[in-house]
């Protein structure tokens, strides 16, 4: 591929991102819409579509953590760098971006399969802080299953937008 190609390439990328975490600051405050967000498909995306495997991680990354900025900001009138889940939440993503990069041939069933997995990963990694800190459940396996159950609504809404948003941006850039 030339560089204009590969620039032009990297560009539709970026703005399809972009446009795509935009979504996130708009349902932030709606609490129906808990976790229906274009970010898990934005790293699904990014992990299919950058041949530069550092451009996968990083841009999806970063988007993540500036949408964090400005949601933070908007819910606390200040930037907050950390709370107790961000380590698992970056992780979580950075893991989804790796399941992205194994789609091969994007199609509905290949970005389905990679979506209800890094759901289930997202779900499983990001209700573990709470075996660190936190009072809402006890610090057992049962307290661990009783934040899973919890968590159910906002993992639908999840799956519920990657499908949305992963069939935006997978069925627009091919």
């Amino acid at each position: 591929m030339s560089k204009q190609n590969t620039n032009t390439r990297n560009t539709v990328l970026i703005v399809m991102i972009v446009g795509a975490v935009a979504m996130r600051l708009i349902t932030y405050n709606v609490p129906v819409l808990s976790n229906f967000t274009p970010v898990g498909a934005v790293a699904l995306f990014g992990g299919a579509y950058f041949t530069d495997k550092w451009k996968a991680y990083l841009i999806p990354l970063i988007a993540l953590f500036l949408s964090d900025m400005v949601i933070n900001y908007l819910y606390a009138s200040r930037f907050i760098v950390d709370y107790s889940a961000t380590a698992w939440v970056y992780l979580s993503f950075a893991i989804m971006v790796f399941i992205g990069s194994h789609i091969k041939k994007p199609n509905v069933v290949s970005v389905s399969i990679a979506s209800l997995l890094s759901v289930i990963v997202f779900w499983l990694l990001t209700d573990l802080p709470w075996l660190y800190g936190g009072g809402l459940y006890p610090h057992t396996l049962s307290g661990y299953g009783q934040s899973l159950i919890a968590a159910i609504p906002f993992q639908r809404n999840m799956l519920i937008g990657d499908a949305v948003f992963g069939l935006l941006l997978f069925g627009g850039f091919e």
